[in-house]
């Protein structure tokens, strides 16, 4: 017997004596992209469609194979398959919800793909018709939030995940999707709530959850009310925003994995880290440096929920019990890895890397503002210290070793702002903040040495003379105290006592406006890196989206009895 082959939607036999079959699905896609109604000749055309496994690959293609004017021949045709997948998602038999959800992402894909400007049709009339558009959308946004918040299938809930990514990112410019104006005025925001704060849900869409909202709250953002910004800035659900965080820190956890792997990857002995080392001195090029998959919509994400939401901040120090679990997920894990939707893939420059440390900084510029001094813990012998400090140290670490031969001053200078808001605070709320602050004040050594940086070292150096002023007269009568009371090491209270005792004795420099700083505001000053970032993110979903990932083969399984 002749063997069968499957290929791009056609039964190929062995024998090449014989032309090759279409599959049936195949054949009734053929009849959609005819001008005739192809429900006159078969009144259960479309009932049989929805139960046939769902071609992806050969309906996307035939739509992108048409130029414009044949595809407005077919629009009436294109409209009617539109409205009979929304009327599909209401069925009970889940075969047909899933294949018209499968159906509806390469139609929305595929049009789209003709969306040119020489195309001259318009993507809301094609796809449903002007005259039926708002009640087609109010349809699918309400089936698609009852999928999403019902007890059914967690498989099934990752595909209407899929299908609105796939809605909301099949232009690069998210403001230009006309679409998206049907999803402000029929909210999903409640549905997307509820899976953050439920548990299992979390666990299976936590992510896709979390990059979808990042994306719409981006949508016109400068231009309108969006009302995923307005419901965003006023969550207090404890559960709700732990969840969100909690997604947030484990796809950050997994990123600082992988770079912890690559590291180790690039250091595997001794003689090799060496070389590694000196080489660097002299020839640290984007290509020597350690690259990994940036995850700019999750920081994106971070971002908007730091920024729009001031009850967020409080999730920034807590601990979760659940970031050491690992769980199995309900369905069985693809064969084909999948790239994290949102991720950008290592490149050889530097420009994914700066623009993730730039939004990190703004992130942290955005923590700063508001942030929170927790006090010591009253037994010493816990390791705990104010969050302020983590921060401190990240900003010291940032500044004492990123120094590059394209020097970021950008990113230098958002470093320095960000410590100057966090002393800021201090000075206003009178928080004394057990620091090391050497190595923050160090550029000292740079002043006294004859390089390049003298003059500028001696600049900063100069700034710091009430610093230096303190030292200088504080010291000698600290060292004198010890020495008459003969003690090696003073103690903190001891230390306090020579202070407050010659305190009157100092002069310092009256410094005005130094507690004052400009307030980060993202429409005035970042507008332009955010309106790019969101471009880029939306880009990588829509790659990422790939045909494995939405044709869900799982679901085929979960569902292959029809009841």
């Amino acid at each position: 017997m002749a063997q069968v082959e499957k290929r791009g939607g056609l039964l190929r036999k062995s024998s090449a004596s014989k032309k090759p079959l279409k599959e049936k699905v195949v054949l009734m896609y053929d009849e959609i992209f005819m001008t005739e109604d192809p429900s006159k000749c078969s009144p259960r055309f479309w009932e049989e469609l929805f139960l046939m496994k769902v071609n992806l690959e050969y309906l996307e293609g035939k739509l992108e194979s048409l130029d414009g004017e044949e595809l407005m021949k077919i629009k009436d045709n294109i409209n009617c398959l539109f409205q009979h997948c929304i009327q599909a998602l209401g069925e009970d038999h889940p075969i047909r919800v899933v294949n018209a959800l499968q159906t509806l992402c390469a139609l929305i894909r595929g049009v789209h793909q003709k969306n040119k400007s020489t195309s001259g049709f318009d993507i809301i009339n094609m796809l449903m018709g002007f005259d039926k558009a708002e009640l087609c959308m109010k349809n699918l946004m309400e089936s698609l939030d009852s999928l999403l918040c019902a007890e059914g299938s967690e498989s099934l809930k990752s595909l209407c995940l899929k299908l609105l990514l796939c809605l909301v990112t099949v232009t690069d410019n998210i403001s230009q999707n006309t679409i998206l104006e049907y999803v402000m005025i029929n909210s999903i925001f409640e549905a997307i709530l509820q899976i953050l704060s439920h548990p299992p849900s979390r666990r299976e869409h936590g992510y896709d959850a979390v990059v979808l909202l990042a994306l719409l709250v981006n949508y016109r953002k400068y231009e309108s009310v969006n009302p995923y910004i307005v419901k965003l800035s006023i969550v207090d659900d404890e559960a709700t925003l732990n969840g969100m965080g909690l997604v947030i820190a484990q796809a950050l956890s997994e990123y600082n994995r992988q770079y912890k792997d690559k590291e180790e990857e690039h250091q595997s002995g001794f003689f090799s880290a060496l070389t590694n080392m000196v080489g660097s001195m002299f020839i640290a090029d984007a290509h020597e440096k350690i690259s990994v998959q940036t995850n700019e919509a999750i920081l994106l994400a971070l971002y908007e929920a730091v920024h729009l939401n001031r009850n967020f901040i409080t999730v920034l120090a807590q601990s979760h019990p659940e970031m050491g679990l690992v769980t199995s997920p309900v369905s069985p894990a693809p064969t084909t890895p999948v790239t994290p939707l949102g991720t950008t893939p290592p490149s050889s420059d530097d420009e994914h890397r700066l623009h993730s440390g730039k939004l990190c900084l703004i992130i942290l510029t955005c923590i700063a503002e508001p942030m929170r001094h927790r006090k010591k813990a009253a037994d010493k012998n816990l390791p705990c210290r104010p969050l302020v400090c983590a921060v401190l140290d990240l900003m010291v670490e940032f500044i004492v070793t990123h120094m590059m031969k394209e020097f970021p001053m950008d990113l230098y200078i958002r470093c320095i702002q960000v410590v100057h808001k966090l002393l800021c605070y201090q000075k206003k709320c009178r928080v004394r903040l057990h620091y090391t602050w050497r190595e923050l004040w160090s550029v000292l050594r740079l002043s006294t040495n004859a390089g390049q940086w003298k003059e500028a070292a001696s600049k900063v150096t100069h700034a710091l003379v009430n610093i230096r002023a303190i030292i200088n007269h504080f010291n000698p009568k600290i060292e004198s105290y010890a020495a008459v009371n003969h003690i090696s090491q003073l103690s903190e209270e001891q230390v306090l006592e020579v202070v407050r005792a010659n305190y009157d004795t100092l002069t310092l420099k009256l410094q005005d406006g130094l507690d004052q700083y400009e307030r980060y505001s993202e429409q005035h000053k970042e507008a332009a890196f955010f309106k790019e970032l969101v471009r880029s993110i939306s880009t990588n979903v829509r790659r990422n989206l790939a045909f494995h990932t939405l044709s869900q083969e799982v679901l085929l399984k979960e569902f292959s009895t029809i009841s």
